[in-house]
């Protein structure tokens, strides 16, 4: 009995022809293309990207400018407005003043100009406390550094009203809560008497 030999035939030699791309790898530009035109292939989607990002940037920026502005005229409109308000108040106010100021000095008494200024300053604090100024400074209220700026002191009568406000100088003002003066006052300070002295 003869063995049949198991002959193996060789493998086929894969022509060039034949050779296809692996995965992930890409296809080399033939032969016949100009490299130039194919850099230039692949430039054109992302000139065009850049050229409509350029064109968004300048947009917005155009955009943010006119808002910039129309909020800076908006403001300056609304400062103005509420200028013009506060000063339609006082008005009134000038009005008396101007009465008082062009009194007939022959046939006008002292206490008649000076009921008028009185008049025209209760107008004119009232009309400014609507507008929401708020006075500060009152005899005999507590020392408060934050609103009192204090320029002397004097003795207390008593340990009672130590560290009060004996005499008001100068107004002070917050208007909506804010500072605008500090009411410059005389202070009462408390000094303990000398017994030794009080003795003799």
């Amino acid at each position: 009995m003869t063995r049949k030999r198991h002959e193996v035939e060789p493998p086929e030699e894969a022509s060039v022809d034949d050779e296809t791309d692996g995965p992930g790898e890409l296809a080399a530009p033939s032969l016949d293309e100009d490299p130039r035109e194919v850099v230039a292939a692949g430039i054109d989607p992302v000139a065009a990207e850049l050229e409509d990002l350029r064109d968004r940037h300048i947009r917005l920026a155009a955009d943010f400018d006119n808002f910039r502005k129309r909020t800076a005229k908006e403001r300056q409109d609304g400062r103005l407005r509420a200028q013009g308000e506060l000063l339609t108040g006082l008005l009134d106010a000038l009005d008396d003043l101007a009465r008082v100021a062009h009194l007939d000095s022959e046939q006008s008494s002292v206490p008649d100009v000076v009921a008028g200024v009185e008049l025209v300053e209760r107008n004119l604090l009232r009309k400014l406390q609507f507008a929401g100024l708020e006075p500060i400074g009152t005899d005999g209220e507590r020392f408060d550094p934050n609103v009192h700026e204090a320029v002397g002191m004097l003795p207390a009568p008593s340990a009672d009203v130590d560290h009060t406000v004996a005499t008001v100088l100068q107004a002070g003002y917050r208007f909506h809560g804010q500072l605008l003066r500090p009411a410059r006052v005389m202070v009462h300070i408390w000094t303990e008497p000398d017994l030794e002295s009080t003795e003799a």
